[in-house]
């Protein structure tokens, strides 16, 4: 119980490897994240609630245990409604820490202990949060709601694009590094590889968008969205191996441009996947032979939904452990790199009793800002909730599912800007040569 009302420390066993105190505290944070996800999974599975009515004395319904009765009617729990309520009580929670982590510079603010400790109390902190999000009257909420996540998941696309920017950055200057000290070409021979494997799938994966998200007669918007993303793929491809580019940013090159065109096609498809048209939108009419206005649809594994969900746990994770090679992005996010947080003692690590623990390492300075983690992981609570429930709004009555266009058109600006974004780290050194981009 002490271990649980204190520090990151006591929550390692002698088994685990000396860490950073730092690093315990994001994963725990993580964690939390990653557990209200598995709620809500658990709350839109169809079937859920008729095995809850099986459950003598759980749900309005059910059998009754010793005569009594109960008066819970367990269709509050589940489904779009019960998702929406968990992803304003994870993005509460997080909001609250954002706001009382602002400008902590060192595990010496009071305030630090909050972020490092106390995690029995933080989380009783968010089931209360959570039950009271369940005490929150329908009337306008879900629909307005609906808007706040719209806006957080576009942010969190781009969040996305510059961890995955920063990745195949990373990726290709470890490879060629290898590749330069060892004088090996098996080195070259892997990148070339990769590159090509990526780019074949995402050239298949337009034809597909192609043949399954357009008709010969109408889908104009399917279209276009198509036809600009590839292009727009291509010219970045082009301006990564221009000799003027390469000059000014020698590891630069066509495995970032693959994977980004890869990520750029998988946004295209998530966004045809929520096109309202049944004509132009497959995925959209399978969805719509299941299920009717009385009973209302709470699927959410269509194949975008799933490869969202992925990509979210691994982008969740990278940014609780990565510490990024880049000034731009440790400016950023201010991790650990950025060479703040250095005290940590003799050798680094702590140990007690031969105990391996988690050390201080932020007695001079903060490794990350714990602000900017909280807000990645209220905005990453924001697309997870979009993501489970399809971006489907629902309306007032919570009867009718409909995949509007506001979620299409979010979905695509933010490939269009995440394009932008890494059409900048290239040109960048070229337009402002006094500043250092290296």
């Amino acid at each position: 119980v002490s271990c649980l009302c204190g520090s990151a420390p006591c929550l390692l066993c002698g088994c685990c490897p000396s860490a950073k105190n730092s690093t315990i505290s994001r994963l725990l944070f993580t964690f939390f994240l990653f557990l209200g996800t598995l709620v809500s999974i658990i709350m839109i599975i169809p079937g859920v609630e008729k095995e809850l009515h099986k459950l003598p004395g759980f749900c309005e319904g059910s059998s009754s245990v010793l005569g009594v009765q109960p008066h819970v009617d367990c269709s509050s729990f589940l489904g779009h409604k019960a998702v929406y309520r968990m992803g304003f009580a994870m993005a509460a929670f997080f909001c609250l820490f954002a706001v009382l982590m602002v400008c902590v510079r060192s595990s010496k603010d009071p305030r630090a202990a909050l972020q490092n400790g106390f995690w029995f109390f933080k989380f009783l902190v968010l089931v209360g949060i959570t039950v009271g999000a369940f005490y929150i009257p329908d009337g306008t909420f879900t629909s307005v709601w609906f808007y706040f996540g719209v806006v957080g998941s576009f942010l969190f696309i781009l969040i996305q694009l510059v961890l995955l920017i920063d990745f195949a950055h990373s990726w290709s200057q470890w490879w060629l590094h290898n590749a330069g000290e060892s004088n090996a070409k098996g080195w070259y021979a892997a990148l070339c590889t990769v590159t090509v494997i990526f780019y074949t799938a995402s050239i298949t994966a337009i034809a597909l968008l192609y043949v399954y998200y357009t008709k010969p007669e109408g889908c104009t918007e399917g279209k276009a969205f198509i036809s600009i993303n590839l292009i727009l793929c291509l010219i970045v491809s082009i301006v990564s191996i221009l000799p003027k580019i390469q000059e000014a940013q020698p590891h630069s090159g066509l495995l970032q441009a693959s994977l980004i065109t890869l990520y750029t096609i998988y946004i295209t498809w998530s966004s045809l996947a929520n096109v309202p048209t049944q004509h132009c939108n497959p995925t959209l009419l399978l969805r719509n032979s299941t299920g009717s206005a009385a009973d209302p649809l709470t699927t959410w594994w269509d194949a975008p939904s799933i490869v969202g969900l992925v990509i979210f746990i691994l982008c969740t994770l990278f940014i609780s452990l990565r510490s990024s090679d880049h000034p731009q992005v440790n400016k950023l996010m201010l991790t650990e790199e950025s060479g703040a947080g250095a005290g940590a003692g003799p050798g680094g690590a702590a140990e007690e009793g031969g105990v391996h623990r988690a050390y201080d390492n932020e007695q001079d300075g903060v490794s990350y800002s714990y602000t900017f983690f909280h807000l990645c992981l209220l905005l990453a609570a924001l697309y997870i909730m979009m993501t489970l429930t399809n971006w489907y709004r629902p309306d007032e009555s919570l009867q009718v599912l409909r995949s509007p266009w506001t979620a299409v058109w979010v979905k695509i600006s933010s490939s269009w800007a995440g394009l932008l974004l890494y059409l900048w780290t290239l040109v960048a050194p070229l337009v402002l040569p006094d500043r250092d981009f290296s």
